[in-house]
């Protein structure tokens, strides 16, 4: 049966849509937007890099936290109360987090506004979803995808301009108008739902958060940490592995056998959820894994500034941005997302094979234009059809739950996609630099005559023979780290390519359905 009561026209819809967006960016801006302040913030601080870099996994962990459990604490708690309060959350800890003077509290204040913004992001596409009548749910989820494909891209860039031009506290103060602006269109404008029951105080499946808690939490940390502290040669990286298997498996016995569990897992017994969750997985690793190489790459190896990496990425955020209204049009239309989403895929491949083509140790800022064009439009056409593939066949809480799933997977995806980048990154650059270096033979007429032409060139300075002999050595060990990092660079470019070629064969096996089947399946 289609419920009526949630689906708003007119000026209503476009202000609950605005509310949902700006929450959207809100949070995603959020999670990118620090990572070029951090080198302020530990100065300010006095933190170590260790220390700082706890400023980006608290917020991460909060995150992932919660935003398995939207659904049923929107349940509890009445959606638009929910919504308002992790607004509110997210407000005063932004607030807290520019006037932290310990990295102790800015830590603990990054962790409780995660909680708050891991609820902004899914609660904001399950309304939006509600609010649109069923032919309508592709623009929709177009309107939404906008945030959460532009918010990585946006923070960079702004996070640097407000630093070079303010100060750091300021990356945080500029959510509080939002964040107050927000709320009060919320309290006045979303209704929550009564298709659920909320669950008696004495069934409230303690036990189900504690484990997810546990689970997805170790697993975070080990994810953003496991490259920094050694992977398995470091204790508390193996300590909390085991809490992550043992707290997954617990959670997933707990949440099948408990009358009321926190997440409805049988939801992932609808094959196309469980599809667009592995696809959500996957896109996570592409958006998020290339948001962090591609600024890594242009800051460690060309030498540009935080704010010249972010800009780069513009461009194709303002691509993804035009073209989510053409995908959610198409798909409104009856374009099988299934298509799209394999089109999207190869699009995301030849974005990744011209990085892999364009990647020297000096590179020209114009090389990479098209290159991020192509996967601006790549993001524009896997976003909105996986999120249509997981969400299309569900109905009533049921698409809260989805949403949660995709969006919580998108999120470990992306730490996922970092994490293994970096890994490889360590393994592959040390392994081109051992082959380098075997190629270097000191009895080579080539090498020795390089290394001729940087001594003479340091004596011409001023320098005696054997210095300038040792400094033409260190030039020479500079050049080969250089090329050993690139060769590195491209060696994920082309894995990454891969890794969504491949994808493209189990996309096709989806099963499809008629889009008017669809859309009323979709709507409750």
């Amino acid at each position: 049966m289609l419920h009526t009561s949630l689906i708003e026209y007119g000026a209503r819809r476009v202000i609950i849509t605005i509310t949902c967006i700006v929450c959207t960016l809100l949070e995603i801006v959020d999670t990118t937007i620090v990572n070029v302040a951090l080198n302020d913030i530990k100065g300010n601080l006095g933190a170590t890099t260790s220390e700082v870099g706890w400023v980006i996994t608290a917020y991460a962990i909060g995150n992932v936290i919660i935003v398995p459990m939207t659904s049923w604490l929107s349940v509890q708690f009445g959606r638009r109360n929910y919504f308002a309060f992790s607004i509110v959350l997210f407000t005063i800890c932004s607030f807290l987090c520019g006037n932290a003077n310990s990295i102790f509290s800015l830590v603990i204040f990054r962790f409780l506004q995660g909680l708050g913004g891991g609820a902004l992001l899914v609660t904001s596409q399950t309304i939006i979803t509600e609010s649109y009548p069923p032919e309508k749910r592709s623009m929709a989820q177009a309107i939404y995808g906008m945030g959460v494909i532009i918010g990585p891209t946006l923070g960079p860039p702004l996070g640097g301009y407000i630093v070079d031009h303010y100060a750091w506290p300021f990356i945080f103060y500029i959510n509080i108008p939002l964040g107050i602006i927000a709320t009060l269109l919320t309290l006045q404008y979303v209704k929550s739902p009564k298709y659920a029951e909320k669950t008696a105080s004495r069934d409230v499946d303690w036990a189900g958060i504690a484990l997810l808690a546990l689970f997805v939490g170790s697993l975070q940390y080990v994810l953003e940490k496991g490259q920094e502290d050694d992977w398995f040669n470091n204790q508390r990286i193996v300590i909390l592995t085991v809490a992550a298997v043992l707290g997954c498996f617990f959670f997933i016995w707990r949440e099948l056998t408990f009358k009321n569990p926190v997440v409805q897992l049988r939801v992932l017994g609808n094959g196309n959820l469980r599809v667009g969750t592995i696809l959500s997985f996957i896109m996570g690793f592409g958006l998020y894994g290339t948001t962090f190489i591609i600024p890594l790459y242009t800051q460690a190896t060309l030498g540009w500034t935080a704010q010249q990496s972010g800009l780069l990425m513009v461009p194709a955020a303002l691509t993804t941005a035009f073209m989510m209204p053409l995908i959610g049009r198409t798909l409104s239309k009856g374009a099988p997302p299934t298509i799209l989403v394999s089109i999207g895929m190869f699009v995301f491949f030849m974005f990744c094979f011209w990085g892999y083509k364009i990647m020297t140790p000096n590179t020209s800022k114009d090389s990479f234009f098209w290159m991020l064009i192509l996967r601006g439009i790549g993001m524009g056409l896997l976003f909105i059809p996986i999120t249509g593939i997981s969400l299309s066949t569900l109905k009533g809480r049921q698409i809260g739950d989805g949403a949660a799933f995709t969006g919580m997977m998108r999120q470990l995806g992306g730490s996922f996609g970092i994490a293994t980048i970096t890994t490889f990154m360590a393994s592959r650059s040390a392994m081109h630099r051992a082959n380098l270096v075997s190629k270097l033979d000191i009895h080579d007429p080539d090498v020795m005559q390089r290394v001729h032409g940087l001594q003479q060139s340091f004596i011409a300075k001023g320098q005696s023979s054997e210095k300038a002999l040792g400094e033409a050595y260190k030039i020479l060990d500079f050049t080969v780290n250089k090329q050993s990092q690139v060769l590195a660079y491209m060696d994920v470019f082309i894995y990454t390519g891969i890794l969504f070629l491949i994808c493209i064969p189990f996309i096709m096996m989806v099963k499809r359905n008629k889009q008017k089947h669809v859309g009323m399946e979709a709507a409750h």
